[in-house]
């Protein structure tokens, strides 16, 4: 009977960590173009270059595009998040040990997740300069010039992540904070910061890298962006009798990696 409710305490603390990770853990894996159940060290993801028309003479052959292929190898790395969890303290009153441990283990891991995209953007081409200020409308409009003359498609999936100051700064900025310029439907969702402005989705994080005072932000398209998964978050949860606790390790296959650097923008802010 007492192996029969640990494999019962197992079944429920894997589906509840796995709720937690979609819930609570990362921000951006919905964001790019990501590849499940890789059964590999490394995942390819491929690329196809830009083609042209032309016109030809009656009876004569058709042109060929010469579309050039090319492709982006990402290398996934594994990763735990550990804990141990006391018996006795799921019967506490007012403590929810497991629960509160659920939620640790689901944000460890979806950080390191969003770091991994995050470092992938980092990869892009040098940034848009900070100057001494930081998100302005002059820079937004910059930006948006550079997507647009990289031909960026304008499809409904372009992403661009701030640090929190810059939020602030977006809210400072009519054209972004105003209903009268975006519309009631384009307004932050409910329950989360995040709104449509410029047929982009714009997401505050705290995770993106700062050098000195600057804090580098990124616009981008979700193709751009390669995301890979051999192993989605599991937990092994092991009963040990000299302690009188559970061991529970929670574990994930990973990785990411800029497949068009074309269809990255970043931003430098100061802050």
């Amino acid at each position: 009977m007492s192996l029969q409710i640990a494999n019962a305490f197992v079944r429920q603390y894997e589906t509840e960590i796995h709720n937690a990770y979609q819930r609570m853990g990362s921000k951006l894996r919905d964001t790019v173009r990501s590849k499940k159940n890789v059964q590999a060290a490394s995942t390819v993801f491929q690329k196809m270059g830009k083609g042209s028309a032309s016109t030809k003479a009656r009876h004569a052959q058709v042109p060929v595009m010469n579309v050039e292929h090319s492709n982006v190898e990402v290398f996934l790395k594994d990763y735990y998040a550990g804990e141990w969890l006391d018996k006795l303290d799921e019967f506490k009153a007012g403590s929810d040990e497991r629960g509160a441990l659920i939620n640790a283990g689901a944000y460890a891991l979806g950080r390191k997740t969003d770091e991994l995209i995050i470092e992938a953007l980092n990869a892009a081409p040098a940034p848009i300069a900070a100057g001494a200020a930081g998100l302005t409308k002059a820079k937004v409009l910059d930006a948006f010039e550079r997507l647009g003359g990289k031909d960026v498609p304008d499809d409904g999936e372009r992403y661009a992540v701030v640090g929190w100051a810059q939020w602030s700064d977006l809210l400072d900025i009519q054209e972004f904070a105003n209903a009268d310029y975006i519309g009631e439907d384009e307004l932050p969702w409910n329950g989360s910061q995040a709104k449509r402005w410029l047929g982009t989705l714009w997401i505050p994080h705290s995770g993106l890298t700062k050098t000195g005072v600057n804090r580098r932000c990124h616009w981008f398209h979700k193709s751009a962006i390669g995301h890979a998964s051999g192993h989605e978050v599991k937990s092994d949860v092991t009963w040990h009798g000299d302690r009188a606790s559970y061991f529970v390790s929670n574990m994930m296959s990973q990785g990411a990696a800029i497949i068009d650097p074309d269809g990255v923008v970043s931003i430098e802010c100061q802050e």
